[in-house]
């Protein structure tokens, strides 16, 4: 494996803090090269952000390091540990194809993870080749992208590189590498691992580098692991209440997919809600509906409690108090993941302040959607457009009703239609990534080789807040189809 020397020409500039923990929580290990690499995406705006040289990135060298063939100069890949609850049972995990090569720290002094997924077998792959296919890398990419611009905290993509392989999941694909860039790798499931070996030295040692990572404000506090579990409560209630809003389905809520930062990670059976429907599930894998959309703030409480109780031993040295500690931050969620999800459906509506009605309010709208099978977006766009769309909801007597008690209490409040139209402009996006669109574009990327589609659907889904005239075509619903769109893991 050549280390690239040529640091300054690419603008890397790593630290690798994670590498300093106790080595029971990582593999070191460098990629797996690949015969012959290529360049299918790369985020621009993102290496720039990060103080990247774009020109040196799109260079043999360059796609060299994407790919794994090269490790930047100051890199030290590895492979993290972790463990997990994968439908509610607990088994050992850690990465099986993905690889930890540094922490790049920006031009403003941010440090995010750079992270290559795809990158060849770890000691964590149990039977699996290590590699990845270029659909649901490029699947990544995408919605990733999509999310951080519609606001939600998420794990970030740099680029796609082909490597010329061809692996075999059902069919013989093509094998790709992506870039995956967050502002760490730590999940509910490597606090799991460390509370699996019962060394709480160790499991000390994972919390305060969490807490100095992400939370340095209470690294100092009287009981700083207190404060941690409660930051991660509040960042995962203000986080699936962003889900919640805009009608995303992550999919896989297991907990080594639930990440200490609060952000979003690992996009595999994840899709957007069409009809509104809480039940609504599209992972092949969940055949009892465990992660549906509506069940998604519950299963978030249910990893709290996990991740609750490997702090058991920090929050206290009487287990009776530590559990009581626990079970007071815990009880937060329910609270805080309301607040947030109401203010923001109150947004969703233009409604300022607070009403007790509000509340009702909104249930009978979501309701009366769920009866009449009304798309989730287009339903909250129309309204923010005031406009009345061709579908049973607008036309149906209830709806006249409720719009009746709606303009009512908009008209309460001392706001303008134009400030309330604003609010809802920037609180309901006009787009999102429609499943038939995703599924369209991966098609011509991945079996035509052609990324105009794709690039088009990027482009677009980068603004979904822009009302603009030429985003109406991707506003359409798919059509009408007798067998429900599926996602899979993309393995």
């Amino acid at each position: 494996m050549v280390q690239e020397k040529s640091m300054v020409a690419f603008g890397w500039h790593f630290d690798n803090s994670y590498a300093r923990l106790p080595e029971a929580f990582f593999i070191r290990q460098n990629p797996a090269p690949v015969p012959s690499p290529k360049l299918t995406i790369l985020n621009e705006p993102l290496a720039e952000a990060l103080g990247l040289n774009v020109q040196a990135l799109r260079s043999e060298d360059g796609v060299a390091i994407l790919a794994g063939n090269r490790v930047p100069e100051g890199a030290l890949p590895l492979a993290q540990a972790y463990a997990g609850h994968q439908f509610g049972y607990r088994t050992m995990l850690g990465d099986g194809r993905a690889l930890l090569i540094g922490e790049q720290i920006t031009p403003m002094g941010e440090r995010f993870d750079i992270q290559l997924k795809g990158s060849g077998k770890t000691p964590f792959s149990r039977q699996g080749d290590g590699r990845a296919a270029l659909g649901p890398m490029l699947r990544e990419y995408l919605i990733s992208e999509a999310m951080h611009s519609l606001g939600i905290p998420t794990s970030r993509s740099l680029a796609v590189v082909t490597t010329g392989e061809t692996i075999h999941r059902e069919t013989d694909r093509a094998g790709a590498v992506l870039t995956r860039v967050a502002a760490s790798h730590l999940r509910v499931g490597t606090f799991q691992y460390a509370s699996m070996r019962g060394e709480v030295e160790e499991l000390r040692s994972l919390a305060d580098y969490a807490l100095h990572r992400h939370f340095p404000e209470h690294a100092a506090d009287e009981n700083p692991y207190r404060s941690l579990l409660e930051e991660v409560v509040k960042g995962q209630a203000g986080l699936i209440a962003k889900w919640q809003m805009v009608g995303f389905i992550h999919g896989v809520m297991n907990t080594d997919n639930m990440t200490i930062s609060g952000e979003t990670i690992d996009y595999g059976p994840c899709a957007f809600m069409d009809e509104y429907d809480p039940e609504t599930v599209f992972s092949s894998i969940d055949l009892q509906g465990r992660y549906a959309y509506g069940n998604q703030p519950k299963i978030a409480a249910w990893n709290l409690v996990r991740f609750a109780e490997t702090l058991l031993p920090l929050l206290h040295d009487d287990q009776a108090e530590a559990i009581g500690l626990a079970q007071e931050a815990i009880s937060e969620f329910p609270r805080r993941y309301h607040a947030r999800w109401l203010s923001g459906m109150r947004a969703k509506l233009g409604m300022f302040g607070q009403e007790s009605e509000d509340e009702d309010l909104i249930e009978g709208l979501l309701q009366m959607m769920r009866t009449h099978h009304a798309d989730y977006t287009n339903t909250f766009r129309a309204l923010t457009l005031n406009i009345s769309e061709e579908t049973s909801l607008f036309g149906s007597p209830e709806f006249s009703k409720w719009h009746a008690l709606w303009q009512a209490r908009l008209g309460r409040q001392p706001e303008s239609a134009a400030s309330v139209h604003q609010l809802m402009q920037k609180t309901n996006p006009a787009i999102i990534p429609r499943n038939h669109r995703v599924e369209a574009a991966l098609d011509a990327a991945v079996e035509q080789g052609d990324g105009r589609l794709l690039q088009e659907l990027l482009d677009v889904l980068a603004k979904p807040y822009a009302y603009a005239p030429e985003q109406a075509e991707f506003t359409q619903l798919p059509p009408q189809s007798d067998r429900p769109y599926r996602t899979y893991c993309g393995t």
